[in-house]
């Protein structure tokens, strides 16, 4: 395959010392990645290794500007422009002002990303920065190894919660994270809620009276059940014939709950780019755990309703984020942006000492949710999670990649291997059949994201 004649103008007398390598086979400690930013003004490009993380907060305070990515339909405009599908990692195809990471010439040669076709030309490193000619040279990417390993160490959480909160504060942060999370109460009809489920005496009479005494929650109730998500037959004249009819006990419990709880905080309105908003990624994985769920056999098959109500309440961490901390909402979000290739997580851990799984996980214990939910809530990432509730985390987990490697844009995804279905003692087969199902079913998704929306 050819290289690009823009490519192969912009690399010059350098072109002579490229080798061309799939980009499977490439290092991937020497693969570069180029971001464009824009501060409104000014047009600038960043090139670091794509096994770091660009701190976009601490590049932005080297350069006294707020830079942030640079639009999806100009960087598409400039693509077009130079015939290209992406831009690999050469200052020239722009001739803007360039940074490059401190840490780019730590090795011997680097490796540039052809998006199309599908290649990676590697180079010794002085060619590079000798191609490179006259940029600045700051330390502006961090390492991911690290992050990821503090990520998936669920055992300190509340000493990482405290690390945070000093952290918060060095940062001069005025609202403080605290064992409340300075967020109103559970709400009275959640509280009752979660007091019916741990009865074992309960009946559907005592979730009507629930429901009924929230005027709200009633007239949502009797939506849900009349909507054509459901197409139920006849009218739908109460509360009772909502749950007994339609939608059934587990339900309407679930359901309730997440609405409940989504009162106390609003979603934000401006979260990350090309990421899907709050309701609607809490119905997709409410939607593909309870799914699962409802595919496992045996004895460690999970409660259904706990699995849905753990999928609709896994990103609840974002909220109390945008709630509490809005300034550092704005600046996880434009960072997760500039680092598309790294799960949220990953990106929040750096920047504030801890994620949203976190701290939503710690919110649902302070408000004696379900061990089953906050354990998932913590966990959802996580596949290898052990303990006493694991099957749920892996639910959660599993219903996310199946999700995104379908097109639902819930973030970075991770590969599966067989070896997760028969863990889980499901059929592979089976279930991607089911999951092709719920993604071609979107709009009545959509519909549901409608009834849950406050």
């Amino acid at each position: 395959m050819e290289v690009p004649a823009t490519v192969r103008q912009a690399l010059g007398e350098c072109a002579t010392s490229v080798a061309l390598r799939d980009v499977d086979k490439a290092d991937p400690d020497q693969l570069l990645r180029m971001v464009l930013l824009s501060d409104g003004c000014h047009k600038l490009q960043v090139i670091y290794r794509s096994c770091d993380l660009l701190d976009l907060e601490t590049l932005n305070t080297q350069l006294g500007h707020s830079y942030a990515l640079l639009p999806a339909a100009e960087q598409q405009r400039l693509c077009d422009r130079l015939g290209l599908a992406e831009l690999p990692a050469l200052p020239a195809l722009t001739g803007w002002r360039t940074v490059i990471d401190s840490a780019v010439d730590a090795g011997s040669a680097v490796a540039l990303v052809l998006k199309d076709p599908h290649l990676a030309m590697v180079m010794p490193v002085n060619d590079f920065m000798n191609l490179c000619g006259e940029v600045d040279r700051l330390g502006c990417a961090v390492a991911v190894a690290p992050l990821a390993e503090a990520v998936a160490d669920h055992g300190n959480d509340r000493d990482q919660v405290h690390f945070s909160i000093k952290r918060f504060t060095s940062l001069r942060i005025r609202q403080r994270l605290e064992d409340t999370l300075e967020l109103p109460p559970l709400p009275e009809t959640a509280r009752r809620i979660i007091r019916l489920r741990t009865d074992p005496n309960s009946v559907m009479a005592d979730l009507v009276d629930i429901v009924e005494s929230d005027p709200s929650l009633a007239a949502q109730v009797i939506s849900w059940a009349s909507s054509s998500f459901y197409a139920a037959p006849g009218r739908v004249n109460s509360v009772h014939d909502a749950i007994s009819r339609v939608l059934g006990f587990d339900m309407v419990m679930n359901l309730a709950m997440g609405l409940s709880l989504g009162r106390v905080l609003r979603p934000p309105a401006h979260g990350i780019r090309g990421y899907l908003d709050y309701w609607q990624q809490a119905a997709w994985l409410a939607h593909g755990a309870g799914l699962l769920a409802s595919l496992i056999t045996g004895a460690e098959r999970p409660v259904f309703g706990l699995a849905y109500l753990a999928g609709l309440l896994h990103n609840f961490g974002t909220l109390v984020l945008a709630h509490l901390f809005p300034p550092h909402f704005s600046l996880l979000c434009r960072s997760q942006e500039v680092n598309p290739g790294l799960d949220s997580s990953i990106v929040e851990r750096h920047l504030l000492g801890i994620t949203s799984g976190q701290i939503a996980a710690q919110l649902m214990e302070n408000w004696s949710m379900p061990a089953e939910v906050t354990s998932a809530i913590r966990q959802h990432k996580n596949f290898a999670a052990a303990g006493k509730h694991q099957v749920y985390s892996q639910v959660l987990w599993l219903a996310r990649q199946l999700l995104i490697e379908r097109g639902v844009e819930l973030g970075v995804g991770e590969p599966i291997s067989p070896g997760i279905y028969r863990q889980l003692g499901l059929d592979a087969k089976r279930v991607n059949e089911r999951f092709d199902q719920l993604v071609a079913n979107r709009d009545s998704v959509l519909e549901m994201v409608s009834m849950l929306t406050p």
